[in-house]
């Protein structure tokens, strides 16, 4: 059964999840992010079906996540490197990290982040670059961008509108 494809839709996280969500393509990047990089490597670690990794690697090059480079001409070898906008991914597992670890760890987390210095736990949000801010309502909140369609606008101006109601 063919999915819809989302890569055409003006919304940032329907793209995003064109690229990557589908469940193996992430866990590939988590696997390349601690620096696994050949098809071997990936189907032991994730224990997958070599054809779903060959889709699930094809469509993280074609996606520019992963770049494939050679390794070897006899026989024809890959590896998989993650790219910048691969690396530009890891905040987003790390959230997934610490989402996972706030409601489904009931055991007690299994991965944490830590500063590479000191070794101490970090507690990740998302901040504002420009104020320094964590990013929560009520303070933020998302709205329609310069490109936006009119159907996003009206989504926009409808969501925000409930919000100050609710206020």
């Amino acid at each position: 059964m063919q999915h819809k494809s989302f890569g055409e839709m003006q919304c940032p996280i329907a793209r995003s999840l064109e690229r990557v969500g589908e469940w193996w393509s992430i866990l590939i990047l988590r696997d390349a992010y601690h620096g696994l990089t050949r098809f071997d490597q990936f189907q032991k670690s994730l224990e997958i079906a070599p054809n779903i990794l060959t889709r699930r690697l094809k469509t993280l090059v074609a996606s520019g996540l992963l770049e494939k480079r050679s390794y070897s001409e006899r026989p024809p070898r890959h590896e998989y490197v993650l790219t910048e906008r691969g690396r530009d991914f890891i905040p987003v597992l790390w959230s997934l990290v610490t989402w996972g670890n706030k409601h489904f760890a009931p055991e007690g987390a299994s991965v944490v982040i830590v500063d590479a210095v000191t070794g101490e736990p970090a507690d990740p949000v998302l901040i504002d670059r420009k104020s320094g801010r964590v990013l929560a309502k009520p303070d933020f909140r998302a709205a329609a961008g310069p490109a936006a369609s009119p159907r996003i606008r009206a989504r926009y101006a409808r969501s925000n509108a409930d919000a100050q109601v609710q206020s």
